[in-house]
């Protein structure tokens, strides 16, 4: 029976994340196309036409609205909330999912991520700003709760014209969202466990007690996740991006050549002999849209949790996260991965690969800063999760403490699990929730988009008066 769930979740894996369609390419070559990136590029793509390139139009009022808005005091601030939702897209998209990029597509699959970025910045503007037009109280921790499963429930609400307890659709978002981040924990512990393993030489069961001690100390008090975050995510990604222009402005005479690399092989030009196009392409798309989340429904949970002048401002503020996200941190790896000479890289994927370029440009410090910004990031997207799912676990389970506390106990549990040993099916499990909460939310972004875009009339309207 075992076997039989395990094969299944392996299975819609690859319905939702394997090539569900195959397109020839000339030249002999394939366009793989999954089924997740046929949902979000075209909703990306009709987003930004109907918010007319908000992310570019609107990129100045979104630095303004993060900069200037004030703390309410019954919520969080634009800031508060921007950390949050950075801290869960920061994690190890930003370092595993580039170096993969790159290993599979090479460094045309950077640019393909940048588009993918442009794309969903307008989706995660609808989203967020959904979130807040159906943000509701909340008892438990104070302030404000929401996210998918509260706007969608709210839409089918009205559709019956009276209230309901659940909406079927928002209940398996909410439940797919909370087996999602189960799975995501495991993957974090073993990630943290494996680079302190190969950097110090310390035994995953040490570092997996102190990451695990750690996380509960901040997850299971009421209200400490949020200071938290707010220190390590400028810190962690300052450290980050300093290091990385450090490194441009050191080799800044291999700019135009890596620049040169980056767009001469996004479209093929030296892959189209061997029918690569459709890889490199393919890959910068998935992992793109796997490290920015949006459309996934993640981060309006922490967007619900403000309290803003105009509902249109906290979509501009997770519009902006998705840019800091794949434009700054994911082009960041991409750098430190291209400038290394090809001797260095050659013929090596995976961490092997950031390692050896990190190892080239800082020799063995290199190796300790990889794995303490990989440990910072997985931190903080673990806590980060932990403050998602609060909404979630309310909506299935309602106000109630013994709840909310059961579900950071196991979220702990498997945060343990996998620093100890890699279930490959329950990353499979992570994935599989990441993808049915994103066929939920995204069937649902259509009929509730109005609302959005109406906000967003009314608040460029409020500016020019």
């Amino acid at each position: 029976m075992i076997q039989g769930i395990i094969n299944l979740i392996e299975a819609a894996c690859a319905f939702l994340w394997g090539d569900l369609i195959t397109l020839p390419l000339p030249g002999g070559g394939t366009l793989g196309i999954s089924l997740l990136v046929m949902l979000l590029i075209p909703t990306g793509i009709y987003f930004t036409i109907r918010t007319r390139v908000l992310p570019i139009r609107l990129f100045r009022d979104e630095v303004d609205t993060v900069l200037k808005q004030t703390h309410h005091r019954d919520g969080l601030s634009s800031f508060q909330s921007l950390m949050i939702s950075t801290a869960t897209r920061v994690g190890m998209g930003n370092l595993v999912g580039v170096v993969a990029a790159v290993s599979a597509g090479g460094a045309g699959a950077v640019f393909w991520m940048w588009i993918s970025a442009l794309l969903g910045s307008s989706t995660a503007f609808v989203e967020a700003t959904l979130a807040q037009l159906h943000q509701t109280k909340d008892p438990l921790y104070g302030g404000y709760r929401g996210g998918p499963a509260y706007y969608i429930h709210d839409y089918f609400e009205k559709k019956k014209g009276h209230p309901i307890r659940y909406s079927v659709v928002a209940f398996l978002f909410a439940l797919s969202g909370l087996i999602c981040w189960c799975g995501i924990s495991q993957v974090i512990s073993n990630s943290v466990t494996s680079s302190f393993q190969n950097a110090f030489g310390i035994p995953p069961l040490y570092t997996t007690i102190v990451l695990v001690l750690f996380s509960a100390i901040i997850v299971l008090r009421k209200n400490l996740t949020v200071p938290v975050l707010d220190i390590i995510v400028p810190f962690m990604a300052t450290c980050y991006f300093g290091i990385t222009v450090a490194l441009i402005l050191i080799n800044i005479t291999a700019i135009p050549d890596v620049l040169s690399r980056i767009f001469s092989e996004a479209f093929g030009f030296q892959q189209a002999a061997a029918g690569g196009f459709g890889a490199v392409l393919m890959t910068g798309v998935k992992r793109g849209l796997f490290s920015n989340e949006a459309g996934s429904g993640s981060a309006p949970c922490a967007a619900a949790t403000v309290r803003v002048q105009h509902p249109a401002q906290m979509g501009l503020v997770q519009s902006l996260g998705v840019f800091i996200d794949t434009i700054v941190i994911c082009s960041c790896t991409a750098f430190i991965l291209l400038l290394a000479p090809r001797s260095v890289t050659d013929g090596k994927v995976g961490m092997e690969l950031l390692q050896s370029a990190v190892n080239y440009h800082l020799g063995e410090f290199g190796t300790i800063f990889i794995a303490m910004i990989l440990f910072l990031f997985c931190f903080s997207t673990f806590i980060g999760i932990l403050f998602y799912a609060r909404s979630n676990v309310a909506y299935i389970f309602g106000d109630s403490w013994t709840w909310q506390t059961v579900y950071k106990i196991i979220a702990l549990a498997m945060l343990f699990i996998g620093g100890l040993a890699a279930y490959t099916f329950v990353w499979d499990l992570g994935d599989v929730g990441v993808g049915l909460m994103t066929i939920f939310n995204i069937f649902m972004l259509y009929p509730l988009a109005g609302e959005a875009l109406d906000a967003l009339k009314d608040y460029e309207a409020s500016k020019v008066k």
